[in-house]
């Protein structure tokens, strides 16, 4: 499913700054309502927001005020504001943003299903409601799914794509790809109230909410102590004004009608709203006026217990969220980076990294105490008691809901780490921040495998990343453009014979694919004799949106792997598939949950290392009967064609500058 044009059904702020946001990257994008005030609005803000985002850049001197205009052009161009659905004939996709009410959107649904061709997929931008009672008012539930903003869209890097009990794989895989079009980092959750985000961000909340109102707690207190514990951006209160106390206390109240008890609804907050006072939205009044709190409460908070009561009860909820298969650990966790500004590089840590740095044993042990002190709502989760049963305590002991380099003693690699555990090697990707394929890489990598090759006791080498978010997201575009013809072509011999050997060599190669694997990445998991893929884990080849081919064996692997007809979609296409897909097609072997991948990982290698060194040699050597050598070859040739050609430059440019290539064929 590709999205040529897209529609945003409701108007205001948020359809304006979602319509912006899919203007902004180049693609047709009508916005509807049914009075023409509130689409002028939502035009306005459009606008707004792009001549901010352009002005930035001038500022910057990163664009002249010439070009800034002639793009406030191009991207107010792109943008169609109506009362009617007459624009919808040739729409492919459809973000519903009207107020949160189940017979609201059903109607609206029911309007876009007529209005719109078959194959379009309709989404909404619910924080809350059920996608598939959404899906029931259409003829289409397959390809309806939600398609979840934060506040402000223009800006909130996330996007949760909900899955209802009849979206299908597809839909799911479009709706992820378009999300990453337009420039946002996409989650894929099932369908529970709160989805994750809001899930976990209310938990917390509400612990905080009913510790200020039982014990008479300072506001300003309870928000020092939780941004001084770098446990949140800001404090709760504070960023509950920000966002509006009625918006808040919306999802409050639908959680706690959802999860009951254990999700408190503050009772200050309830009047507050009911008074009309929603923080910034209504001039600032809400949980504070003017610097002072407007509730009850001025006893100082035993900042050590709201710090453990927070944590815990974030670790709870994430830890549910990955028992009920709602979503995956590193989509979790990538979710509160992105949506709720938990960011690693402040010291902010998403719940399961957290556990891991702080150690697992010690957050069992604090919610056995919160739970002896307080209930069940501090009742330890079974993941965590089992990971803590199986030794894995986190960073400490190099495993925990994601694995950590222990590397050999002696003299390493830079990019890449070698560990061995019995006869088993780990090479750990460690190109920081997303582990692109580097020249260095190549030849770290080719150091660390001839290593293990030469010890003749290591019977197989697990691939995996040091990186939790991420596998390898691709080629370093930077490095490629500084080599000259003669070193290209000597990197680019380099990594065949490499990557062909780990398909050659009688030790057996897997690969640990955690997450993103892109390009170069993709390659080199496709390298491997064995691919086992996280739940999380997104595989693709987009190398044809830069204007030249996959040049690590992707036209040459990826056919022996799906089948020449789909692997050629898939290079032509560029898009990303998901985890399910993949092993459907038979990219990966196996997918497993997110903190089990690495595990899972070395008991492969454990099986595979310890079959006959011989046997397994020459079943590597014969099992490919087509002649990948003379295949290589051609790849080789038609990479340098492409990479030399006009097109590319224009497609990498575009790539580094962040913006939309034009291509000229040359």
């Amino acid at each position: 499913m590709f999205v040529s044009k897209a529609a945003v059904v409701g108007g205001g702020t948020m359809g304006g700054e979602i319509a912006q946001a899919i203007a902004a990257a180049d693609i047709p994008v009508v916005v509807k309502d049914i009075d023409q005030k509130f689409v002028d609005a939502a035009v306005e803000k459009a606008r707004a927001v792009t001549e901010g985002q352009l002005a930035r850049l001038v500022k910057k001197e990163k664009l002249t005020q010439e070009r800034a205009d002639a793009r406030l052009a191009e991207v107010m161009g792109n943008v169609i504001g109506t009362t009617t659905y007459e624009e919808f004939g040739d729409v492919d996709f459809v973000i519903e943003a009207v107020p949160e009410k189940m017979e609201i959107k059903q109607s609206v649904f029911r309007e876009i299903d007529a209005a719109t061709p078959g194959h379009a997929i309709l989404t909404s931008n619910t924080s809350s409601l059920s996608i598939t009672e959404i899906g029931e008012a259409t003829l289409r539930p397959d390809k309806v799914v939600g398609f979840h903003f934060f506040y402000p869209a223009s800006i909130m890097p996330l996007v949760e794509i909900v899955v209802g009990e009849d979206t299908s794989q597809e839909t799911a895989t479009a709706a992820y790809n378009f999300a990453q079009a337009i420039k946002k980092q996409p989650i894929v959750c099932g369908e529970v109230p709160g989805f994750v985000v809001n899930r976990i961000l209310m938990a917390t909340m509400g612990e905080i909410w009913r510790a200020q109102e039982e014990k008479g707690l300072s506001l300003k207190g309870i928000d020092e102590a939780i941004a001084g514990a770098q446990l949140a951006p800001m404090g709760p209160f504070f960023l509950t004004d920000l966002l509006g106390l009625d918006t808040v206390f919306h999802v409050a109240e639908h959680l706690n009608e959802s999860y009951g008890e254990s999700f408190y609804v503050h009772e200050g907050l309830r009047g507050l709203v009911g008074e009309g006072k929603l923080g910034a939205k209504t001039g600032g009044e809400g949980f504070f006026k003017d610097g002072e709190q407007n509730v009850p409460g001025d006893a100082e908070p035993n900042a050590e217990e709201l710090v453990a009561m927070f944590s815990s009860r974030a670790l709870i909820e994430a830890c549910l969220l990955v028992e009920e298969g709602i979503c995956s650990v590193r989509d979790i966790d990538l979710g509160m980076m992105a949506g709720a500004g938990l960011d690693p590089r402040k010291g902010l840590l998403p719940p399961f990294w957290k556990a891991d740095v702080t150690g697992l044993d010690k957050a069992l042990e604090t919610m056995e105490n919160l739970e002896e002190k307080y209930g069940e709502r501090f009742a330890p989760p079974i993941t965590l008691k089992r990971l803590v049963a199986q030794g894995r305590h986190g960073l400490s002991t190099g495993q925990g809901f994601y694995p950590y380099p222990q590397a050999d003693e002696g003299e390493q690699a830079e990019t890449v780490k070698l560990e061995t555990r019995g006869d088993v090697a780990i090479a750990w990707l460690a190109n920081l921040p997303m582990n692109s394929i580097s020249p260095q890489v190549i030849a770290d990598l080719e150091t660390v495998w001839n290593r293990v090759k030469e010890s003749g006791e290591i019977g197989a080498m697990v691939v995996a990343s040091s990186v939790p978010v991420v596998f390898s997201a691709g080629a370093d575009i930077k490095a490629f453009t500084t080599l000259d013809e003669s070193s290209g072509a000597d990197l680019i011999h380099r990594a065949h014979a490499l990557f062909r050997d780990f398909g050659q060599a009688r030790v057996v190669t897997i690969a640990a694919v955690n997450s993103i694997a892109f390009g170069g990445g993709c390659e080199l998991a496709m390298a491997c004799d064995v691919r086992i893929a996280a739940e999380a884990a997104v595989f693709g080849q987009p190398e044809v949106k830069l204007g030249i081919i996959p040049g690590f064996g992707g036209t040459q692997r990826l056919p022996r792997l799906v089948g020449q007809s789909k692997a050629l979609e898939l290079n032509l296409v560029g898009d990303a598939i998901l985890s399910e897909e993949a092993l459907e097609l038979g990219l990966a072997n196996r997918v497993v949950p997110d903190h089990e991948l690495f595990e899972t990982a070395l008991m492969w290698g454990r099986k595979l290392g310890a079959q006959a060194p011989v046997a397994v040699e020459q079943i590597k050597a014969v099992s490919a009967n087509g002649d990948i050598d003379a295949g290589i070859e051609a790849e080789k040739r038609g990479f340098a064609t492409a990479f030399g050609s006009e097109d590319a430059k224009e497609g990498i440019g575009a790539f580094l500058g962040k913006r939309t290539p034009k291509w000229s064929g040359k």
